[in-house]
């Protein structure tokens, strides 16, 4: 994970409570490359993933109270890495801003559209048969995005059009989420400022 420290669009953010101790190294033009080690297998799965269709380099390291639940662990990791985006991006000059994807996973398809406003929104339109996903519970997952996008100040849009396996719809959520935050954080010669007609977002 060296090449963090040498790109621009990188960040360090760690995060230290009574019930959850994380840090990251997240760089945005990566290439894929994760050391992370949540406490939760599931979670660790879900991350990569993420990462991996991101195209992101991503080093995290949590240590909770798993042994309460893993909500706060999962919550606390969608906090650090809100933040970690955020710093990022940074001023977000020449930046995309918005990103889409509609990923397949076996029966289940899931669709997630970010936008990096400042204006921090979730919509979270997915139905799950059961929420357990081995030993995870994946109601949780919800927490993760919800906390992630009041850190890193983007608008999200998550929508399930269809799917049975609860693994199946999450995995799809997370590979669709990597590819959006990809397009979103991409640069585009067009654009030399930030892209609001404002002029600041």
């Amino acid at each position: 994970m060296t090449a963090i420290g040498k790109n621009k669009r990188s960040a360090k953010v760690t995060r230290s409570t009574k019930e959850t101790k994380i840090s990251a190294e997240l760089a945005i033009n990566g290439r894929g490359v994760t050391a992370i080690a949540t406490g939760i297998p599931f979670m660790d799965h879900m991350l990569t993933l993420m990462a991996a269709h991101g195209f992101f380099d991503l080093a995290l390291d949590a240590k909770g109270d798993v042994e309460v639940d893993e909500h706060h662990t999962v919550e606390d990791i969608g906090i650090v890495l809100g933040e970690a985006f955020r710093k990022a991006v940074g001023d977000q000059k020449r930046m995309k801003r918005y990103g889409r994807s509609a990923v397949p996973m076996d029966e289940a398809l899931a669709s997630v559209v970010i936008d990096f406003s400042n204006r921090p929104f979730l919509a979270y339109h997915v139905n799950l048969k059961r929420s357990m996903a081995g030993r995870f519970d994946a109601q949780s997952v919800q927490e993760f995005f919800r906390a992630f996008v009041n850190r890193s100040g983007t608008t999200l849009h998550i929508n399930v059009m269809y799917g049975d396996n609860t693994h199946h719809i999450v995995e799809a959520v997370f590979k669709a989420f990597g590819q959006a935050l990809d397009e979103a954080t991409m640069f585009d010669d067009r654009i030399t400022e930030v892209r609001s007609t404002k002029g600041l977002l």
